[in-house]
């Protein structure tokens, strides 16, 4: 291997170090709770760009990842830690559980420095896998890129019966978007930051566990658009 490959090598992984090694911290955790309701607030306060309420309505679970980074030298990974957040029955929503999302060039092309990712999990067997430890897009449920705007009830039959709808948004352009093959793990040190001991993401959403007040913006943000499942 030459100096100038090696070097490159090194570049790639050290852009991604500082998140994949990162002590828990939870001011890091409470920021990327308010920059998680902050994507939120945009993407669905623009509703001939954003995600369709209806759609909203109709999903189980909802994931937002801020700022998925990005290495662009040869081996192309990325990396980002986000929240989900599931429905409680019909009516309000889960306290969130941490998940951290990765993947490889091949399916998960989303392009930019650092993209905001978006899914809506449509069904509770998708939801299942997705509490899981490990979940693969496209592998353990079937998606799509998900419609955009108002014209959402003339989207295909495929995007309406996929199990995930999902989206990205960089450089300001938010669209559906295949993220196929990247994969879904817990994030159990948000999971402790958040609620300051060893908690599944099913104990969390599944279970009587009590919102932290430091996810009172998303909550609030999800509650705005859709506080009842249609």
């Amino acid at each position: 291997m030459s100096a100038r490959t090696l070097c490159l090598l090194l570049l790639s992984f050290s852009f991604l170090t500082p998140a994949v090694s990162a002590k828990p911290d939870a001011k890091n955790t409470a920021k990327r709770l308010n920059e998680s309701a902050r994507v939120l607030n945009e993407v669905m306060g623009a509703p001939d760009k954003g995600i369709p309420k209806d759609l909203l309505g109709k999903a189980a679970c909802v994931v937002v990842v801020p700022g998925v980074k990005k290495g662009a030298f040869i081996v192309g990974a990325k990396y980002g830690r986000g929240f989900i957040v599931c429905r409680k029955g019909r009516v309000g929503w889960s306290a969130p559980a941490g998940v951290k999302i990765e993947g490889g060039s091949v399916g998960f092309q989303i392009g930019g420095s650092e993209t905001d990712v978006v899914m809506l999990v449509m069904n509770e067997g998708a939801v299942e896998k997705l509490l899981s430890s490990k979940f693969t897009i496209g592998g353990d449920a079937s998606a799509t890129a998900g419609p955009v705007g108002r014209t959402a009830a003339a989207a295909t039959d495929v995007q309406l019966h996929a199990q995930l709808l999902t989206y990205s948004r960089s450089r300001g352009l938010f669209a559906g978007v295949s993220l196929e093959g990247a994969t879904l793990r817990p994030d159990e040190d948000a999971n402790y930051d958040l609620y300051s001991k060893d908690l599944s993401n099913k104990e969390i959403v599944k279970g009587n566990t009590a919102s932290p007040a430091i996810a009172a913006k998303l909550l609030a943000e999800l509650n705005k658009y859709s506080a009842r499942r249609t």
